[in-house]
């Protein structure tokens, strides 16, 4: 039975990286790249004009990051899967892009034909990691966080911000991202320093030294 085109549009800040995936898909059956974008805020704006089946989203890149760009086409109730495709695997990467809305989440060393199943597999709607992912999910959970984890570096800036006084909004504003994101970071920062609030949070940042 033949299977039915999917079409997708790629996400990334890297020219070469575009073209590659492009040619990519193009060459093999099934697939059609209606578009390409360079940052998020260009990537959800194509996304919602165009419809594609899947977005191959990138997550760091200087014209909007891809956690926000998920969010907001998941605020925008977009048909589209996102399945990130990065080369980034930390917590503080694949928590926020999988809690913003991702379908899926895989690294840029997927060889080709692991990368045209995840494609589909988006596309029915149907959660893909990769290994190295799903490893890393499973032990988080099976080891939740001590108290003791090292904040990231942008954690630790949404925890100065908060030590200032600033709101969610204002935090956000500063920052360039989505207060979504900031709720999702302040989450984070509760966890690895293991209190429930913003006061007790910029107490603990202050007593190990992160704040001041």
């Amino acid at each position: 039975m033949q299977q039915r085109t999917v079409t997708l549009i790629v996400v990334d800040d890297h020219p070469v990286v575009r073209d590659g995936l492009r040619g990519m898909f193009e060459s093999a059956a099934g697939f059609e790249v209606l578009g390409e974008a360079s940052g998020g805020i260009e990537g959800v704006e194509l996304a919602l004009r165009l419809d594609p089946d899947v977005v191959l989203m990138d997550l760091r890149m200087p014209d909007g990051g891809g956690v926000d760009a998920i969010a907001a086409l998941t605020a925008r109730g977009a048909r589209a899967r996102v399945l990130v495709l990065t080369t980034y695997d930390t917590d503080s990467d694949t928590i926020p892009a999988i809690e913003a809305g991702a379908t899926g989440y895989l690294l840029k060393d997927a060889p080709r034909e692991e990368l045209f199943t995840a494609v589909r597999a988006a596309a029915e709607g149907r959660t893909v990691l990769s290994p190295a992912v799903a490893s890393r999910l499973v032990s988080r959970v099976r080891k939740p966080a001590t108290g003791n984890e090292p904040l990231s570096a942008r954690e630790r800036e949404v925890l100065e911000l908060v030590a200032r006084g600033t709101s969610n909004r204002e935090t956000a504003a500063e920052l360039f991202i989505s207060e979504a994101t900031v709720k999702t970071h302040l989450t984070h920062i509760y966890a690895k320093l293991g209190v429930k609030d913003r006061a007790a949070a910029v107490a603990v940042g202050y007593d190990r030294k992160i704040l001041g």
